[in-house]
């Protein structure tokens, strides 16, 4: 049998430096999961990595590895950190709770802004990532399918998405809080990701007097400017730029910090210290924090903007219970579907062995009684195939009513291999058969 397992943190457990630390790139991501492969052959594994969040999702044999401290370990040693530097802030969720947990995230319920839609995308970029490097499997794949149709269903058949607050729509906010208007700002996008361009979209609707795009892809840093009436500027010229800005949002996946203090501080007097609203969206962050100790700099991060964010969930109760009454729906079905999977072979090899030993059996008979005819051995198999039929049906009910996806099921089908003397879990079930009596609809 297999076994679900989740390590991973968040927004709500971990500040923004300890998961800026543990952040995947997409060819770190790619690493990872070929690095987790050759360690743990034979494991399923899919890696989900956003500013927000650091998650691995895997599936393993019942008694297999990794355990959570090889996962600990294998986080540690891929970032070459110390686990200590992290560890506090994991959680870990095995089974059933994996599965309420991944559809929760992929529905957007765990998300900073509740409602977003950008989420639905991660996850499926992850499975995808996870399907190219052949770590998704029998397990994963439909658990992975059945999360993003969870999600689709939420934001299609609930309000949840609507009326929602936004990191764009909070730095617009805090924006207007610190200037009168914006005829005359220059606002500054450095980097050109989803979030950059909603964030950008926000302030586009204040009519900002120039908008300057920079990114190390020059085609890139063009083709954004355009779609918001400004201009592609070069990135080697980045402290030209910033002197010119009074809003900088930026968002590039740069490994370090690309606005450091000593960068700032060169340009103060060439800004004559004008005011500067810095959004930093990026994980890992672009702008070090001491930057926003400056007097006259307004520092924002991912963290910051939660604050504000988060308190849309006590706004939209009732589209949060409506979310909440399709997960636990569609977690009680694939819970059903995997205890089948699961319990269908040990099923099928429980009815066989017993009908074999009553086949046997009235071979014996038959032996012992030349004068039968055969329609009283016809009565008498009947008799023995419904009375290993009923002998069976009870033991058999428990199993698949078992609560939970593993337990206590993995104890009974323990029980019953030695019990019964199964042979184990090798044997598969045949197409069609459901568990059921072998020669019968239903057991009797």
């Amino acid at each position: 049998m297999q076994r679900l397992l989740l390590l991973g943190l968040n927004h709500t457990t971990a500040p923004l430096e300890v998961r800026e630390k543990l952040a995947f790139g997409v060819r770190q991501r790619g690493e990872a999961l070929a690095s987790f492969a050759q360690r743990f052959p034979g494991c399923e594994a899919v890696l989900l990595s956003t500013c927000n969040r650091v998650e691995l999702y895997i599936a393993r044999q019942t008694h297999g590895r990794p355990r959570v401290e090889e996962m600990v370990e294998f986080l540690a040693e891929f970032h070459h950190m110390p686990a200590a530097a992290f560890k506090d802030h994991l959680y870990e969720k095995a089974n059933q709770l994996v599965v309420e947990h991944l559809f929760t995230v992929t529905s957007s319920l765990d998300s900073m802004v509740l409602g977003e839609t950008q989420i639905l995308g991660q996850v499926r970029d992850a499975y995808d990532a996870a399907c190219q490097a052949a770590a998704a499997g029998a397990l994963l794949n439909p658990l992975f399918q059945r999360a993003i149709a969870v999600g689709k269903q939420v934001m299609h058949e609930t309000a949840l998405n609507e009326g929602r607050l936004s990191v764009a729509s909070v730095a617009v906010d805090y924006a207007r809080n610190i200037f009168e208007h914006f005829r005359d700002k220059t606002v500054l996008s450095i980097g050109a990701g989803k979030i950059s361009q909603l964030v950008l979209q926000g302030f586009v609707g204040l009519s900002v007097g120039q908008l300057l795009v920079c990114n190390r892809d020059a085609q890139k840093a063009q083709d954004l400017a355009q779609k918001f009436n400004g201009r592609g500027v070069a990135f080697e010229k980045l402290a030209e730029h910033l002197v010119a800005a009074d809003i900088v949002v930026t968002s590039t996946g740069a490994p370090h910090p690309i606005i450091t203090r000593q960068l700032f501080d060169a340009i103060r007097r060439q800004r004559r210290y004008r005011p500067l609203f810095l959004i930093d969206i990026a994980v890992p962050r672009d702008v070090e924090p001491a930057v926003g100790e400056v007097e006259g700099v307004y520092l924002y991060n991912l963290d910051d903007l939660q604050q504000v964010v988060s308190t849309t969930q006590s706004q939209r109760r009732d589209a949060v219970a409506a979310a909440k009454a399709i997960i636990a729906r569609h977690v009680g079905e694939f819970a059903a579907w995997n205890r089948q999977r699961e319990l269908g072979p040990a099923i099928h090899r429980l009815y066989s062995r017993c009908h074999q030993i009553a086949q046997d059996e009235l071979a014996r008979t038959f032996n012992k009684l030349p004068g039968l005819v055969e329609s009283e051995k016809a009565h008498l198999e009947d008799l023995a195939r419904r009375i290993v039929n009923k002998l069976l049906h009870d033991p058999v009910q428990v199993l698949r009513q078992s609560d939970g996806m593993h337990t206590p099921a993995t104890q009974y089908l323990h029980g019953l291999d030695k019990l019964f003397q199964l042979g184990g879990g090798d044997a598969t079930e045949p197409p069609g058969n459901d568990g059921k009596a072998p020669g019968s609809d239903e057991p009797a």
